[in-house]
């Protein structure tokens, strides 16, 4: 079975991948980060520029990895990596069915009411997506 881990860098997304590597450990498991590139802070975009903040991003998410790839091995996981591109539940869903794989896993946080509602909830709108079944770790 082939087994996509959306990771970013907070507690239920580490708590996902340390999910898939305990109850999943021999199968394929592949971990993505998705960039947002619209997505950025106190007006970083007008003071570094895109590519600059791009590239930042992409620096970040090389390090996010290779901590995934040190924790999997913590666990005796092999795991595949990629950074993908794009707002992140229509990366991960896009990514999910050009690559054959057969179930999602993906950090929740947990919010509920109107702290959902304004932040959204990219586990739930990747579930809502998905193509394959998707477990939503807490």
């Amino acid at each position: 079975m082939h087994l996509l881990v959306a990771l970013d860098d907070s507690k239920p997304g580490w708590a996902a991948l340390d999910f898939a590597c305990t109850k999943h450990p021999d199968d394929e498991l592949t971990v993505v980060h998705a960039i947002d590139p619209t997505d950025s802070s106190y007006g970083e975009v007008a003071h570094l520029g895109p590519d600059v903040l791009l590239e930042r991003q992409q620096e970040a998410a090389r390090e996010l990895l290779a901590e995934a790839e040190d924790r999997a091995a913590d666990h005796g996981c092999v795991l595949e990596t990629e950074t993908i591109i794009g707002q992140p539940s229509d990366a991960i869903v896009d990514y999910a069915a050009a690559n054959d794989v057969d179930r999602i896993i993906v950090g929740s946080h947990g919010r509920t009411g109107f702290s959902r509602v304004l932040l959204g909830s990219v586990a739930e709108q990747t579930a809502r997506q998905a193509p394959v079944p998707v477990t939503i770790v807490r």
